[in-house]
């Protein structure tokens, strides 16, 4: 049965009894008491946006953020989406829009995302995944005879395969299709790290696996004189196309499709929206359940890891360098407060070039011959697989990279900013750039020191999340402590664990006891205040 509300502002579709849920959905969005609390409070919602025009499928993800010339950092850092074990605890929560051709879904979508106004919400159209053409029929399509809204127009299998794991946390690639010669670029969108997922498309409700991913099924309702004159405008604007071409494609295919394929699908949606875009009691009803389904997927994890693993024996995974005098004589240099930064950093690049010598070890390699100046054969070894790439955590693991590039050649780098929210104490991931094709590297991750390991515990998932082995990966620091070894290795017990020194304790403020200081700060010759003092990535988490 349907609700209305406010003379048709919001249809709110309901289950019939005897219905069951899909126990793989996290849903709150039927029955009484749930559009009690929805309705209890509202948001504003800003009425203008400028109408979508795109010659691509348009697949993106729309964080706060801060452009700079060389990097793109949130401002607003994506929390744990996983528990102390490093698996993924809370999925993505996906909406999925459904509408006939030109009904304003993107602009519904748009205006959803800038009223939730969360971090890490991606924007997944479903015009990205039309199949590619053969070429004949591509010769229909530029004749307008090629039907675009027929469900075989669509790689579902894509589709729904993307969707899935876009919903884990997992990093993915979207196709491009370019709409001007009805085929998909080559290049494709990496996407990745989505807390909401807004998926728009005209049959997003068509297929049985897609519905099962949606968590919040909604409908625009848009006349049909309407859509007609929008994409009339749109293809004749914005896709270089006649307008007879545009109007023979409606009759023939584009109306014929929305009343067989589309219109029946109504009766699956969550909520129905008339008017699209201008429906502000509908925009809002859906930003407050969806506010309302995230907070219920909040997690903690560094009070946990804090409280963890007390007592247990170090792990196999952990190799500590030999505490040779020349590396206890070190040690005593970087951690006394009085060491000037001079000597502090010279003292550091040493321990971190044994510390990389130290961890390559532990690649694994195979026999090699080669053949020597003089004529012989040398029984050598090589690295046993595809490269090595490394990986810092910004920004006291940054210092660890010309350490790592003086002995690796032609290394690929990656770099990942995570620091800590004062509000909740919870490690926040504000910025990544990795490497193409990571899959069959091995990586070397990079971090000064680590605390509780709640730092190092977010960029092994992230890497994870990057189809990285977990036994390829290798975790090194200059100093940890035994709380952020036990973290790592209870959650990725395969991951190996390199350092040069290990501390038994961590205080109150999660500082490593007796520790080195803030490394970053020590390092780069900044002074943070004391509120900073706890989360720059120096003293890890």
């Amino acid at each position: 049965m349907a609700m209305t509300m406010s003379q048709n502002d919001v249809q709110v579709q309901q289950k019939e009894e005897g219905e069951e849920d899909d126990p793989s959905m996290s849903r709150s969005d039927s029955g009484e008491d749930s559009l009690d609390g929805l309705m209890s409070h509202r948001c504003p919602l800003t009425p203008s946006l400028s109408p979508r025009k795109r010659t691509t499928s348009q697949s993106k993800t729309e964080p706060p953020l801060l452009r700079t010339n060389k990097r793109t950092i949130y401002t607003a850092g994506r929390p744990p989406w996983y528990n102390v074990t490093g698996t993924t605890f809370k999925e993505a929560f996906v909406i999925g829009l459904c509408g006939g051709s030109a009904s304003g879904k993107t602009t519904v979508a748009n205006k959803i995302i800038e009223a939730l106004d969360v971090p890490w919400v991606v924007l997944l159209s479903m015009d990205s995944f039309y199949k590619v053409l053969s070429k004949e029929e591509q010769e229909l399509a530029a004749r307008n005879e090629y039907n675009f809204d027929h469900p075989d127009a669509f790689d579902f299998e894509l589709l729904v395969t993307v969707l899935r794991k876009l919903k884990k946390g997992k990093s993915i690639k979207v196709p491009v299709y370019d709409f001007t010669t009805h085929n998909r670029r080559k290049e494709w969108k990496t996407v990745y790290g989505a807390n909401v997922v807004i998926f728009e498309g005209i049959l997003a409700f068509a297929n049985k696996e897609l519905l099962k991913l949606l968590d919040m099924k909604v409908f625009v309702d848009t006349d049909s004189d309407i859509r007609l004159v929008r994409r009339l405008k749109r293809d004749i604007t914005d896709r270089g196309r006649d307008i007879g071409g545009v109007i023979k494609q409606y009759n023939k295919f584009v109306k014929p499709a929305f009343e067989q394929y589309i219109e029946p699908t109504v009766q699956v949606a969550d909520i129905v929206v008339p008017r699209g875009g201008e429906n502000f009691v509908a925009l809002d009803l859906i930003v407050q359940h969806v506010h309302s389904q995230l907070e219920k997927r909040e997690i903690t994890v560094r009070s946990a890891l804090a409280s963890a693993h007390q007592g247990q024996p170090l792990p196999k995974t952990l190799s500590v360098m030999e505490s040779t005098p020349q590396v206890r004589g070190m040690h005593t240099i970087i951690r006394n407060k009085e060491t000037s930064r001079d000597e502090f950093i010279f003292y550091s690049k040493r321990l971190m070039r044994l510390l990389i010598e130290h961890a390559l070890s532990f690649l694994p390699l195979k026999p090699v011959s080669v053949e020597t100046p003089q004529g012989t054969v040398y029984e050598g070894k090589r690295l046993s697989g595809k490269r090595i790439t490394g990986v810092s955590i910004l920004r006291a693991g940054e210092t660890m990279e010309q350490a790592l590039m003086a002995v690796c050649k032609d290394i690929r780098l990656g770099k990942i900013l995570i620091q800590t929210n004062h509000d909740t104490g919870e490690p926040e991931l504000h910025y990544l750039r990795l490497p193409k094709e990571l899959s069959e590297d091995y990586v070397i991750l990079m971090d000064s020191t680590v605390s509780t390991g709640a730092a190092a515990l977010m960029a092994v998932r992230v890497l994870l999340d990057h189809d990285v082995e977990e036994d390829k990966i290798f975790l090194l620091s200059l100093l940890m402590a035994e709380m952020g070894v036990h973290s790592v290795a209870y959650a990725f017990p395969k991951v190996r664990i390199i350092t040069t020194a290990v501390d038994k304790n961590v205080n109150d403020e999660f500082h490593i006891i007796p520790g080195i200081g803030n490394f970053g700060d020590r390092y780069f010759g900044t002074d943070a205040p004391s509120d900073f003092y706890e989360s720059d990535e120096g003293m890890d988490y």
